[in-house]
């Protein structure tokens, strides 16, 4: 008897029938147009475009438009490309539009749907950014799909790493623009460092449509984007630490895998005091618990978790000198990305590799909060379902599962239970074997380097041959993939996560045609295709007859989601296909979650060496420990998101005052008002509001606003006056400090006051905004420990995050003012004594004379600023003042001191 829920989806069908259902009148109007426009000439496309640019600028509505863009939009792929979008494609753009995730299978055209939505909304003139899982992709989707908006008369952009300045600022600005995450989440946070307006690439936050959305809001949204800046060289406490971890006994410490962390024991904190008193690390008679040995204990348990919690050839790899970390999900190298907080340097002790100086932060944003900044945001991949609940809870992003174009036919073994991984990689190298001489093409995932090269050395043992696809082989990507669809291929493969590629079978035509006109430049490329083709055809016939490609797994991962990307490479497009999960009780998700009950049912079943168990009740059991790590893992990102967002509110607000001074032509009004809040306070201080006078302390005002505002005033003098009381004190300070700033402004002329008050307020906020993540960060990292006191840590959090925000705008008020104080133009005496000194400096560290060019008369914020204060000298820089970003260094080296000493790495 059904229930009364299954009795409704079969009465109503389900909510995703019921959405896929509702945009097919609207895939037919876009179908009914179909004629009109594939009568227009080339321009008349692009004709077309400006008309309905004008529309949807002047104020109608995108949805109105969509019909005729999506039409426009099919026919200049089909010119093109030779690509005729299908009608889910057509549906999986308009779920896409109206800001959801598309769950569509490999090989149902991805690449393509995005074009779509993103025609679409390009029209309202703001920019639109597709987001893709690596740099290889973006560049190739922004290069390929380039040809379908430059037909309809669109620019393309593409954002990469290491990127000249102004290709980047012209990316940003094109209608459409490609990039990876992680670059446009830097940009973001490089562009909040700028001095101007003028220096920021990004133009706004409008549309987006994520391609891999489940890899990149899910998996990579675990780690905050971090961009920092080096800090004191501590390489020989790594080293010295190091050596003392390959003395440590298994009684000295306890390992936490499912949480990566590692502890000592109370026995491994006796010897590791010991031990680093011997090595003069810690001093004599100092101990581990002492609040002085804070950093020594921190950084001993970062030695301790890289070499037992991280393994080379899974979680990093060491090449060119370096210790580059691999991404667990796509098996890529991740280059420029490091672990935090000592983690990556006690790596880089454990290698014997140069350890690099530890790192402070000066920006950082969740993948989550950045993603949050677009007005509407869409994705699309071929698993997402799984993931739907945290999508909706952290994104507001439903999920709607497009169908395919033509019916699934691949079959899904049951998965193969072996006691050891020796009997399970035994077992899989025979099924390999049966398949591959019958010809069919087999896909293997591992899920690591050295998985995949031990799994290799097998192969080679039985005379198979095959290709390896993992972070070594990284640049031969696109090329491994495209052989692995052909008759008799065998490829092994690390992470088969948003490759981007599709697995054709019989190969890929593209891409032999590109091989084959490389090899001969002379060659027709119509005669090569038309050849290419029909030997892909007689192959494609071989590969069907032989079962279509074989999807191996030999582990199952920690997500549902990455088994099911494996899975779906197999049977694209209708194409049959067979997969399988080859298992050991040995494997870390096995081992680490529920193991010992499926031993138990093995030994029950009373099974022999070398043979495996395969049963539902396997699948069940392991699709309930996936759920579980799943849960945990999105436990880990809420928490995460939960605290940031406390520091998110107060980033929008630095990021939001910096926009406004940068945007503001004249700031007078700013500094002025925190000067006059300054004094406020100070008078509130000495002079307590419902105080008598014989109670003030004028003494102490007196010298707070010499030291504060740069004023020596007759404040002892006023306040022996008759009658006056704390509101005339405060209001003949202002007036005094109004009086002064009047004067430097007619000194100086009132232009270049506006820009010396903008460049100074603008690097104080930044220098305070990063003292302050610091301090956030230690308060992160101790707060956890408020919970043995029965208090929430969150509460006590946003609690104290927020006296401290409080706190940094209060001296962030001080020092503006005590900087506009202290500023002067400089005498000609002064110009020539530091001119003297630049220019010895010069000759000291240069052969050939330099000849002197002459210095403004007028400086402000930069070096002048000190030398009117006090001895100017270019080798201290506590005597240079506040330097703008595009000033000469005063170093002397000739460079401006962003590219010096003020660069930001």
């Amino acid at each position: 008897m059904l229930g009364f829920g299954s009795l409704a989806r079969k009465i109503f069908g389900t909510p995703n029938d019921r959405a896929v259902k509702a945009v097919r009148p609207l895939v037919a109007q876009i179908n009914a147009l179909e004629p009109e426009f594939a009568a227009l000439t080339d321009e008349g496309i692009i004709e077309k475009t400006r008309a309905l640019q004008a529309r949807v600028q002047g104020g109608e509505d995108l949805d109105a438009v969509l019909p005729e863009a999506f039409a426009n939009c099919r026919e200049a792929a089909k010119r093109a490309l030779g690509l005729r979008a299908f009608d889910v494609q057509l549906m999986g753009g308009i779920f896409l539009h109206r800001g959801n995730i598309a769950e569509m299978r490999t090989g149902e055209g991805k690449t393509l749907v995005a074009t779509f939505p993103t025609y679409l909304n390009a029209l309202a003139g703001k920019g639109v950014h597709v987001v893709t899982a690596n740099d290889y992709l973006a560049k190739r989707d922004a290069a390929w799909m380039g040809k379908v908006y430059g037909a309809l008369g669109m620019t393309t952009g593409v954002v990469y790493p290491y990127q000249p300045e102004a290709e980047k600022m012209a990316a940003y600005r094109a209608d459409i623009t490609y990039a990876t995450n992680n670059e446009l989440g830097f940009d973001y946070l490089r562009d909040n460092m700028k001095g101007s307006i003028a220096e920021m690439a990004q133009r706004g936050h409008f549309y987006a449509v994520v391609d891999e959305v489940d890899s990149i809001l899910i998996d990579e949204a675990r780690t905050p984007l971090i961009i920092s800046g080096p800090s004191q060289d501590r390489s020989d406490l790594y080293q010295k630490i190091d050596l003392l971890i390959p003395e440590l006994q298994p009684e000295h410490y306890k390992l936490d895998e499912k949480s990566r962390q590692a502890t000592y024991t109370e026995e491994g904190n006796e010897f590791v005091e010991s031990r680093l008193q011997a090595m003069g690390v810690l001093p004599e008679g100092q101990s581990l618990y002492d609040p002085e040995s804070t950093t020594v204990v921190h950084h001993v348990t970062q030695a301790l978790r890289a070499h037992k919690l991280y393994a080379k050839d899974q979680h990093y790899i060491v090449k060119d000198g370096e210790v580059m970390l691999i991404d667990e999900f796509t098996g890529r190298m991740m280059r420029g990305r490091r672990l935090s907080e000592g983690l990556h340097q006690a790596l880089e002790a454990k290698e014997r590799v140069k350890v690099q100086p530890e790192n402070v932060t000066l920006a950082s944003v969740t993948f989550q909060n950045y993603f949050r900044l677009y007005s509407k945001l869409a994705g699309m991949t071929g698993t997402a379902a799984t993931e739907a609940e945290e999508f909706m809870e952290i994104y507001k992003l439903g999920v709607i599962e497009v169908p395919t174009n033509r019916p699934i036919s691949r079959k899904d073994d049951h998965d193969q239970v072996y006691r050891t991984g020796k009997e399970k990689y035994d077992g899989v190298v025979k099924t390999i074997a049966a398949a591959h001489e019958k010809g069919q093409p087999i896909l293997v995932g591992t899920t690591s380097i050295e998985k995949s090269e031990y799994l290799s050395g097998l192969l080679q043992a039985a005379g198979i041959k095959h290709n390896v696809l993992n972070a070594r082989q990284h640049e031969q990507e696109a090329k491994i993939v495209a052989d692995a669809g052909k008759f008799g291929a065998v490829t092994i493969a690390t992470n088969m996560a948003g490759r981007g590629t599709d697995i054709q079978l019989g190969g890929n035509v593209d891409m032999t045609v590109m091989e084959a006109l490389a090899a001969d430049p002379t060659a027709h490329p119509d005669e090569v295709r038309a050849r290419v083709e029909a030997e892909h055809a007689e192959e494609k016939a071989r590969v069907l007859a032989a079962g279509g490609l074989f999807v191996l797994g030999t582990e199952r991962h920690e997500s549902r989601r990455i088994d099911n990307q494996l899975r779906g490479r197999s049977g694209r497009q209708g194409d049959p296909g067979r997969s399988a999960f080859f298992l050991s009780l040995e494997d870390d998700l096995m081992r680490i979650f529920g193991s010992e009950r499926l031993d138990k049912v093995l030994s029950t079943l009373g099974l022999k060496d070398g043979e495996s168990i395969e049963h539902p009740w396997v699948n069940k059991s392991l699709e309930r420990a996936q759920a579980k790590v799943e849960g945990r893992n999105f436990d880990i990102r809420k928490q995460l998101l939960k605290f940031d967002d406390v520091m998110n509110d107060q980033r929008k607000a630095i990021f939001g005052q910096r926009l406004e001074i940068m945007e503001a032509s004249d700031i007078e009004e700013i500094a002025q008002d925190m000067r006059h809040q300054v004094a406020e306070d100070l008078v509130d201080v000495f002079l307590p509001p419902k105080s008598y006078a014989d109670q003030w302390d004028a003494k102490g005002l007196y010298a707070a606003v010499i030291e504060k505002m740069n004023m020596d005033l007759p404040i002892l003098a006023w306040a022996a006056e008759e009658g006056v009381d704390q509101a005339v004190m405060l209001e003949r300070i202002i007036a005094e400090s109004d009086k002064m700033m009047a004067g430097k402004t007619q000194a100086f002329g009132p232009d270049t006051m506006r820009q010396i008050e903008k460049q100074l307020l603008l690097q104080t906020i930044d220098a305070k905004w990063r003292e302050h993540l610091v301090r956030l960060e230690h308060l992160r990292s101790v707060i956890g420990f408020r919970g043995y006191a029965q208090r929430d840590p969150l509460n006590e959090y946003k609690t104290e995050s927020f006296a401290l925000f409080e706190s940094m705008l209060n001296s962030l008020r001080q020092e503006v003012t005590h900087k506009l104080g202290l500023i002067r133009p400089i005498t000609q005496e002064e110009q020539q004594a530091m001119m003297a000194q630049l220019v010895a400096q010069q000759q000291a560290t240069q052969s050939e004379p330099v000849q002197a060019q002459p210095v403004p008369a007028l400086q402000a914020a930069a070096p002048a600023a000190a030398a009117a204060l006090a001895g100017f000298d270019p080798e201290d820089r506590a005597t240079w003042g506040n330097p703008s970003r595009n000033d000469p260094c005063p170093c002397g080296s000739g460079e401006k001191f962003k590219h010096c000493h003020g660069r930001l790495d």
